[in-house]
């Protein structure tokens, strides 16, 4: 390889420039992606220059020869102002070759897949900073290096232009073309694009709080940016090294500590620290004002003596069990049942003889006879003085249909009375229904009169 030498000479000289000074917060990107040569640039042709490069540009499938894999890798360190220094390597596989054939135009041939090596290093100025971008970075550059072209090997020099587009300070995706022009008798000069992805890094961020070392007035110890870097550890606005109480939250008229509920009393004084109180009881609240403390009181929202726990003592229903433990304060239950009226067998006696007053149709879940509404709410009514108790639906049917059939029928049926009950303002939570078909008959289904007895529903108590 004659040119070895200009080669190596190269690599000497990037790894020199690399070595210099930087001033930006991220000195140095690594970029890899997919590269594309293309010869139909320089095969010759055209009217004029402009012509000769440009009358083809986008002829992808015909002219550039591109690996489908990654097939570039550079990295390069910035040196201030703007300027940056690469090296870059990148492999290909050249199977079309453009020659301008003179009447014959452009011809394309393989040249018998060559393989093609390239390293390069350069010199780049961005314009980022000059068009006040965050986001577009359109750069110039311009460098040289050796390039491996099936057995031929040649030095190239290197103008060239990109455009990156940073989706975050630190990875962004980068297009760039360079005409690698040489002056080697016989060498083939050509472009190079590249498209790949470009990564930032090497930030120095001591205390990793996101503020680089040199805007960082206190590097060695993570902080927040309005602060320069400095810790406000408890997040009150005032930095530790002027808080009182640096890792609590506090107030500036505290000197940084804490007055959690507000109430003016400080933390350290008061004996409900969380809940806004008076200073008569050390902090803590009497919402009743009966001059007991809310958690000393059983009845905190409504003023009550001490002897009743704080509690007023009231008993709506006059049944002899207070509000406050009564589950039917206007309803009299004993206190056994918790204030609530109990169900009693007569009770049930009379639900069931209404229930049992409810007649369908049949082969159908419709009522039948016209004073079903009034029995309806007779339930309903007598249901509605129980708060707690809750009630089950039974769905019965005559014999005609099959065992399924009627399974079916009969819990629709029950649910017909369900949904009459809830019409009537009774929950659904205290109605469950169920279904048993033919299977529990009240009279015998030999006779039309004692089907139509069969076809009812009943009411229980749930236990």
């Amino acid at each position: 390889m004659k040119h070895l030498d200009k080669f190596l000479f190269a690599v000497i000289m990037v790894i020199a420039m690399s070595s210099h000074a930087q001033n930006s917060n991220n000195p140095w990107a690594l970029s890899f992606g997919v590269n594309a040569i293309d010869t139909r640039a320089t095969a010759g042709g055209g009217t004029s220059k402009v012509n000769t490069f440009f009358s083809q540009p986008l002829n992808v499938n015909e002219n550039w020869n591109i690996l489908p894999s990654v097939s570039y890798l550079s990295i390069a360190r910035s040196v201030g102002d703007n300027f940056s220094v690469g090296l870059q390597g990148s492999i290909n596989k050249i199977d079309k070759l453009v020659s301008y054939k003179g009447a014959a135009g452009y011809v394309v041939t393989n040249p018998g897949d060559l393989m093609y090596y390239g390293i390069d290093a350069n010199i780049k100025y961005s314009f980022m900073s000059l068009i006040k971008s965050k986001v577009i970075d359109p750069s110039l550059r311009i460098g040289g290096g050796y390039t491996f072209w099936g057995d031929d090997s040649f030095g190239t020099i290197n103008p060239g232009a990109g455009l990156t587009f940073w989706f975050s300070e630190n990875v962004g995706l980068a297009f760039e073309t360079t005409y690698k022009r040489t002056f080697d008798d016989g060498a083939r000069s050509h472009l190079q694009h590249t498209a790949g992805i470009t990564f930032q890094f090497g930030g120095k961020d001591t205390d990793g709080d996101g503020i680089y070392d040199k805007d960082d007035a206190c590097p060695e110890v993570k902080g927040l940016k309005q602060f320069n870097g400095c810790p406000d550890t408890d997040g009150d606005g005032i930095i530790d090294g002027s808080d009182a109480c640096p890792d609590v939250f506090g107030l500036a008229a505290l000197n940084g500590c804490p007055d959690t509920d507000g109430d003016g009393i400080a933390d350290k004084d008061d004996a409900c620290p969380d809940v806004k109180g008076l200073a008569a009881f050390k902090g803590c609240p009497d919402n009743d004002g009966d001059g007991i403390t809310d958690k000393e009181d059983k009845c905190p929202t409504v003023a009550g003596p001490k002897s009743n726990g704080g509690c007023p003592i009231i008993d709506t229903d006059k049944d002899g069990v207070a509000d406050k433990d009564d589950d039917c304060p206007t309803v009299a239950g004993p206190a056994s049942n918790r204030g609530c009226p109990e169900v009693t067998a007569e009770v049930l006696s009379s639900i069931k003889m209404e229930a049992r007053s409810i007649y369908f149709n049949s082969g159908k879940s419709t009522f039948k006879s016209t004073d079903v509404p009034a029995r309806l709410d007779a339930i309903s009514s007598i249901v509605g003085k129980y708060p707690t108790a809750s009630f089950i639906i039974e769905g019965h049917t005559d014999s005609d249909g099959s065992d399924s059939y009627n399974q079916k029928l009969s819990e629709d049926r029950a649910n017909a009375v369900k949904e009459a009950l809830i019409a009537r303002g009774i929950s659904a939570s205290k109605l469950t229904t169920i279904g048993y078909g033919e299977s529990k008959p009240i009279a015998t289904n030999k006779t039309a009169a004692g089907k139509a007895q069969n076809r009812r529903t009943e009411v229980s108590l749930k236990n």
